[in-house]
C-alpha cells in the first residue's frame, strides 16, 4: 500500500511545483529572468525560449538585460517581448535589449493577488483529486480483501494528513507571492 501513498505524495508534490511554475511567471515590480520564461521567439524556424537564444541578466531590481548570441535576433525577441502582453516596453540600442520593469500600480496589485489565490485554489483542487483518488484505490485494496478495515482506515488517515501537508504548504506559497505583490 506504500505504493498508493508514494504516487500521491509525487502527484501532489507535481501539483505544488505547477504552482510554483506559474507563480514565479507573475510579475511583482521586482525584475526576474523568469518574467520571460513563456516567451518563445522563432529562431531559425524552431520556437526556442528566450533564454535559449541570449544572455539574459537582471540590471538592477527594476530592469533586465538581453544580450542576443546572434545579433539579428535582437528585434524578433524584442518583438516577442512586446507581444508577450506583459506591459514591458524592452529598449533597444543596437546590440542589448535593456528592459525596464514598470513599478505596479495598486489596482494591478489586486489583480494579481487574485489571480495568485486562482491558481492557489485550483492547485488545492488537483491536492483534493489525488486524496479522492488514492482513496478510491485503498477503498478497492480492501473490497478486493488485499488489506484490513483497520489498514484502509490507517491508510485513509495518512492520505488526508498528506493532503492537509500540502494544503498548508500552498497557503503558506501564497502568502508569500502575496506579500511579494504587495510590496511597493
Amino acid at each position: 500500500m506504500n505504493t498508493i501513498l508514494k504516487d500521491a505524495k509525487s502527484r501532489m508534490d507535481k501539483s505544488l511545483e505547477t504552482l510554483r511554475n506559474e507563480l514565479a511567471k507573475i510579475r511583482t515590480g521586482k525584475a526576474t529572468t523568469t518574467l520571460l520564461d513563456g516567451i518563445k521567439v522563432d529562431y531559425y524556424g524552431a520556437h526556442s525560449p528566450i533564454n535559449q537564444v541570449g544572455n539574459l541578466t537582471v540590471l538592477d531590481s527594476h530592469a533586465l538585460s538581453f544580450t542576443p548570441w546572434d545579433k539579428s535576433m535582437l528585434n524578433i525577441v524584442e518583438k516577442a517581448i512586446l507581444e508577450a502582453n506583459l506591459g514591458l516596453n524592452p529598449v533597444n540600442d543596437g546590440t542589448n535589449l535593456k528592459i525596464p520593469i514598470p513599478p505596479l500600480t495598486e489596482e494591478r496589485r489586486k489583480d494579481l493577488v487574485k489571480l495568485v489565490k486562482k491558481f492557489g485554489e485550483e492547485t488545492k483542487v488537483a491536492i483534493r483529486n489525488v486524496r479522492r483518488d488514492a482513496n478510491e484505490h485503498l477503498k478497492k485494496e480492501e473490497k478486493d480483501k488485499k488489506i484490513s478495515e483497520d489498514e484502509l482506515k490507517h491508510l485513509e488517515t495518512e492520505v488526508q494528513k498528506l493532503t492537509d501537508d500540502h494544503t498548508k504548504i500552498v497557503d503558506d506559497i501564497l502568502k508569500h507571492k502575496e506579500k511579494e505583490i504587495m510590496e511597493v
